[in-house]
């Protein structure tokens, strides 16, 4: 009895000493994990992380069982999916592509791990970023993108795929399909609204998600019943928030009103019914809403912060920096009226947001960060468009769903990202701070996870670091 006895206890040591039997990349312990879907928040949680993929999540320690060159002990930390930024643009020309290229680190540094690009003028390397990054050759975010946008001829926007006859819009499709898009975007500066609503219902047919701006000569409604997925930029949602939103259509289509012109007007018309109605019609047909605020804010307030102090200009090449300038030039035009009216109008947009969500419409989370767009700056103007929305009616969990739950679902990527559970990809956040508390603690970041790497606090300065070394090295 006693030799069995000896035999069992020097077995189960055995077992003890063991080495793990199993490999992973990463193995994180004593997480607290927050769910996306509820808020809920499990303590102790670990996960061990193998080819990019959480391969299991367990309430016990993990790092007995898996054999990995990172184990991170995450006590203390909120660990969460990392932040998708749902519309971004890399472009400027050709002698800006490496200006581009170096914002990819940047999106990492602040905790985004996924960007959606809407479309520019470098959508051939774009998607060669796009591999490059799946395949672990270059750091930077996942991506996804459109390609280049659909628009009519004589755009005002670079590198579009310009279209006037229903030929020539089926050969562009055509193109894209070859380019094995992620989603397709719409705009209308030239585009005549029949041919957009021809487009749109295209691309359904075709099992494109799109996405896109919307004529002022059409209903907000009636673009979404065509089959419109998403909205970019809040202000479409005022239009369609404006009592006499017809009325404007009519003049906008006569050319009796232009869309600046007709602005003022939509914000003096808004009307909360109006709102809540037309807002249900978006959400019966799954039409979702990009609302890009930061933007809106930047220009509305610039009279009174110019930005030339923001550190962040430090990452910034100077090429992507110049083409900030026209926006600028163009807000410091307006007079005393039209500034007015610009806060005013950005008020009004900003205090949609709870009326959609009331009303049931997707909001994802985008910044327009990229070129052109001024003082918008990759990967932290999207906390700062967080704590817009929370500023203006959204909950803490409502604005985390909105920068990791809606974006999967535009692009039906439901199963592989929005929790971190077993078979998810495992790109994700640690926060030392509680973001259900305070939406800004999602910028207390101690470590992202991307791509089976690791990023704790020195790694990802050092990505800053590195994009500040580019910039001073620029002749």
């Amino acid at each position: 009895m006693k030799n069995a006895l000896l035999l069992g206890l020097c077995s189960a040591l055995a077992a003890c000493s063991s080495p793990p039997d199993q490999r992973a990349d990463i193995v994180i312990e004593n997480a607290q994990i927050i769910d996306m879907q509820t808020g809920a928040i499990a303590a102790k949680q670990s996960l061990a992380i193998r080819d990019g993929i959480i391969i299991k999540r367990s309430d016990k320690p993990l790092s007995n069982h898996y054999q990995s060159s990172t184990l991170i002990d995450a006590k203390g930390q909120y660990v969460m999916p990392g932040l998708w930024d749902m519309h971004v643009h890399f472009g400027g020309g050709d002698e800006l592509i490496e200006e581009n290229k170096q914002l990819l680190p940047l999106y990492l540094a602040y905790g985004v791990t996924t960007v959606r690009d809407a479309a520019a003028d470098l959508s051939e390397s774009v998607l060669s970023w796009r591999e490059q990054v799946k395949q672990g050759q270059l750091v930077g975010p996942t991506i996804f993108t459109s390609g280049p946008k659909l628009e009519g001829k004589g755009s005002i926007w670079p590198g579009d795929l310009e279209v006037e006859t229903t030929e020539e819009m089926h050969a562009a499709m055509d193109l894209l399909d070859s380019m094995d898009v992620d989603f397709i975007k719409i705009t209308d500066s030239a585009l005549t609204p029949e041919l957009y609503l021809k487009a749109v219902k295209e691309v359904k047919k075709r099992g494109y998600q799109i996405s896109g701006h919307i004529p002022f000569s059409l209903s907000v409604t009636d673009v979404s019943k065509a089959g419109l997925d998403a909205i970019e930029h809040m202000t479409y949602m005022l239009k369609a928030a404006a009592k006499n939103e017809a009325d404007i259509s009519a003049k906008v289509a006569s050319k009796e009103l232009s869309y600046r012109t007709a602005l003022p007007i939509i914000t003096a018309q808004f009307d909360e019914p109006t709102a809540i109605e037309k807002f249900t019609v978006l959400a019966n047909n799954d039409t979702a809403v990009v609302p890009t605020l930061i933007g809106g804010k930047i220009t509305a307030y610039i009279d009174e912060d110019n930005h030339q102090d923001d550190a962040y200009l430090d990452y910034l090449g100077r090429g992507l920096k110049a083409t900030y300038q026209w926006r600028v030039d163009r807000a410091n035009k307006d007079t005393p009226a039209q500034i007015k009216q610009r806060k005013e109008r950005f008020v009004k947009t900003a205090q949609l947001l709870p009326i959609a969500q009331q009303a049931g419409v997707s909001i994802i989370a985008g910044t327009d960060a990229g070129f052109l767009n001024s003082y918008i700056y990759p990967g932290l103007s999207l906390h700062q468009e967080l704590s817009i929305f929370t500023e203006y009616g959204l909950t803490p969990l409502q604005t985390l769903q909105a920068a990791t739950l809606a974006g999967p679902k535009f692009l039906n990527k439901q199963q592989q990202y929005g929790a971190l559970s077993e078979g998810k990809v495992a790109d994700l956040i640690l926060l030392s701070k509680n973001p259900l508390i305070d939406i800004r603690n999602t910028q207390t970041l101690k470590g992202v996870v991307s791509h089976s790497t690791f990023y704790d606090s020195n790694a990802l300065e050092r990505l800053k670091q590195q994009a500040k070394a580019f910039v001073a090295s620029q002749p």
